[in-house]
């Protein structure tokens, strides 16, 4: 996620590494209280999905579902 929230607060980044530098391949100075809040950004965003993820991971595809539903119809089950 840092990785991430690097690049999005400093948009010249191209590599990161041991430093992080630009296309250049000149070091890029980071404003650590920026990427941490980004961080806290995105970390904050991920939480709010996790509901999502869960449910999706816990039942089928609708495309499944349907498929079981056609066929419990046709066997009366």
């Amino acid at each position: 996620m840092n990785h991430k929230a690097i690049y999005n607060t400093h948009p010249n980044v191209i590599k990161i590494g041991d430093a992080c530098f630009d296309a250049n391949g000149n070091p890029v100075t980071l404003d650590q209280a920026v990427v941490d809040a980004e961080v806290a950004r995105l970390q904050a965003e991920s939480d709010a999905q996790e509901y999502a993820r869960n449910r999706a991971t816990a039942y089928a595809s609708t495309g499944d579902q349907l498929d079981m539903q056609y066929w419990d119809s046709v066997n009366d089950t």
